[in-house]
């Protein structure tokens, strides 16, 4: 295999597809990444078993052929290669040559026939959707996401829920739920997958730069994301999901509405007192169209009090502050709906019209003998 490329492209395409490939296996070629050099491109191919990422970019290819190099080396010299093209020269025993100026790399390579072949999806539903509307659902989602808990596999991913024109977004990890809705267009059956979070996160950093369209396909075990120059396979999680509409509260006692901001601000001044050597719940008392916002920890005490509008009598209730944080900070509205139950019961947070999305938070219990 013999090519000529430039470094700059060659460069950015490996870091991306470097995104899927494993760093600690005891299989070498899955550390690695897959090139093949075909006509005048290169296909480029990382694959954790779980998820993989190929792309393609020009070259001038002077000799078909593949190879895997390990991705961490491989991305390591590029990045710090100071010329504008760089060669491979691949013999038959797998030995790469990379030379870039006066710049010359002896690596040694794989067969391409130890790489693992990558999924294939066919026959299952297309969706297409704009790049926009899919980072801003993911990200007023996947704070909610499980996180090491191999024991719920099943919420370390994100629902997605296909209907008639709508498309749904829901994820759990015990102590809070996240649902974000939207119209998109599409009129097929419903049908509804689980998306590892790992994999979204790495589709968003993917297109991060894109506002273009981004299609999906889902199989029965596997998805594929197309978008721009990539496709990114992943396995869908299996497992039972939480009954998540069981656990949202029918009735409320108390509405309040606040503006976001506002209340941000203020769990993060009271905030500044709680470390990870000094937890504490943030205590929260809703009452007189003010929201009471105070903790008590080994530090010290904080308290303020901001302006809202309340209906519904007293209520007075404990939060992880960072939980409320985490809403707060993807509402992308000025003002927002909470609704309360009482002490022990969750709130939920929406947008004051409409209902594009929903916060769910468990409270925490206070002691007696907090301030």
């Amino acid at each position: 295999m013999r090519f000529i490329c430039d470094t700059q492209i060659l460069c950015s395409a490996c870091l991306q597809v470097q995104r899927a490939v494993s760093t600690k296996s005891t299989i070498p070629s899955i550390e690695g990444i897959l090139i093949k050099a075909l006509g005048n491109e290169l296909i480029l191919t990382g694959y954790d078993l779980e998820m993989g990422i190929n792309t393609s970019v020009e070259a001038n290819v002077q000799e078909n052929g593949s190879v895997i190099i390990n991705a961490r080396v491989l991305c390591d010299i590029l990045r710090k290669l100071p010329y504008e093209t760089v060669s491979f020269d691949v013999d038959g025993r797998n030995m790469v040559i990379i030379k870039s100026g006066d710049i010359k790399y002896s690596l040694i390579g794989l067969s391409a026939d130890e790489y693992p072949e990558l999924p294939t999806v066919s026959g299952g539903f297309p969706i297409i959707l704009d790049l926009p509307l899919l980072k801003n659902m993911v990200r007023q989602t996947a704070f909610s996401v499980a996180v090491g808990d191999s024991s719920k596999m099943v919420y370390t991913g994100i629902k997605f829920e296909i209907s008639e024109n709508n498309l749904k977004l829901i994820a759990v990890d015990g102590f809070r739920m996240a649902i974000r809705n939207e119209k998109i267009d599409y009129s097929g059956e419903e049908f509804s997958f689980i998306v590892p979070a790992k994999t979204l996160t790495e589709v968003i950093k993917i297109v991060e730069n894109s506002d273009g369209k981004i299609s999906l396909g889902i199989g029965k075990r596997h998805i594929v994301f197309e978008a721009e120059n990539y496709r990114i396979v992943s396995r869908l999680l299996d497992g039972k999901f939480l009954n998540y509409k069981a656990n949202i509260p029918p009735t409320y006692a108390m509405s309040v509405e606040v503006d976001v901001d506002t209340f941000a601000s203020s769990i993060d001044r009271i905030s500044l007192i709680l470390t990870d050597k000094n937890k504490s719940p943030v205590r929260c008392v809703f009452e007189d169209n003010y929201i009471n916002i105070s903790s008590n920890t080994a530090l010290g005490y904080a308290n303020d009090r901001i302006p809202a509008e309340i209906t519904g009598d007293r209520i007075e209730i404990g939060f992880n502050n960072r939980f409320i944080t985490d809403a707060l900070k993807v509402c992308d509205v000025d003002r927002v709906k909470i609704e309360l139950t009482s002490a022990t019961s969750p709130i939920i947070i929406t947008p004051v019209e409409g209902d594009n999305f929903l916060f769910l938070i468990l409270p925490v219990r206070l002691k007696a003998d907090n301030q």
